[in-house]
């Protein structure tokens, strides 16, 4: 297995400036580069030191720079690891399968809980459903590549599935076979910090950052079909939206 210092290029060719910083530009080269594949580890901070002749202060204040970034993750007790992250078009309304498949990815999820119900009054509101009304209700981790991706709840009307079963890892393929596929959405998003929760089901540590996403999607009859809260993670996932200034 190659050391890394043959992976990237030398530091004594990578710029002027402090020797942390030509450490950055190097792994930043090798990351856009992938050289460095997402989801890779890093030797462990003594050997990589030593791998590139420097002291372990000055790689760990490199390394800090590029976590900060969001470009490595440091995984409790197992290291430093090439961050893998996805770009998510704003534009387009497209389901995580869709997202991650388009990018080549193995996409699976872990049922936190799925069920049936009568509607909830914060559900009635979102989904402009009767009280008494039936909903059904998934609840689950999103993996690409066997990496905990989000955290996802959604809340659909009875009428828009058979039943939870029906989905499988997909929910917005189940809508599509049932002929009530959305067909345009709303979408809030804000920063937020993961409790522990949150944190232990995605396996990083409490306080990360991350995304909060709130989408309705309508039918083109305009009834509302989903109500989904998402938690994304901040070193992961980019949400990208092209803005044009014609009208």
């Amino acid at each position: 297995m190659p050391l890394l210092a043959e992976k990237i290029r030398p530091l004594d060719g990578a710029g002027g400036g402090p020797l942390y910083r030509r450490i950055e530009d190097a792994l930043r080269e090798a990351l856009r580069d992938q050289v460095l594949k997402p989801n890779e580890a890093l030797p462990a901070e003594r050997d990589l030191a030593a791998d590139l002749s420097v002291s372990r202060i000055t790689l760990r204040k490199a390394l800090d720079t590029l976590v900060d970034e969001g470009l490595l993750i440091r995984r409790h007790g197992a290291g430093t690891f090439v961050a893998s992250r996805v770009e998510k078009q704003f534009a387009k309304l497209s389901s995580f399968s869709e997202d991650m498949a388009a990018r080549g990815q193995v996409v699976r999820s872990e049922w936190i809980g799925r069920s049936a119900g009568a509607v909830t009054p914060d559900e009635s509101l979102t989904l402009g459903l009767s009280p008494g009304t039936a909903v059904l209700r998934f609840n689950r981790i999103r993996y690409a590549d066997d990496v905990a991706m989000a955290l996802e709840y959604t809340a659909i009307p009875g009428f828009g599935l058979d039943n939870p079963e029906a989905v499988g890892s997909s929910l917005y393929a189940a809508l599509e076979a049932n002929g009530h596929r959305p067909v345009r959405a709303l979408q809030r998003l804000r920063a937020v910090l993961f409790n522990a929760d949150q944190a232990t089901l995605l396996g990083i540590e409490a306080g990360a950052p991350g995304l909060y996403i709130e989408r309705r999607g309508f039918l083109a009859d305009g009834r509302v079909i989903e109500a989904t809260q998402s938690w994304y993670r901040g070193d992961a996932y980019d949400f990208v939206a092209e803005l044009d200034t014609r009208a």
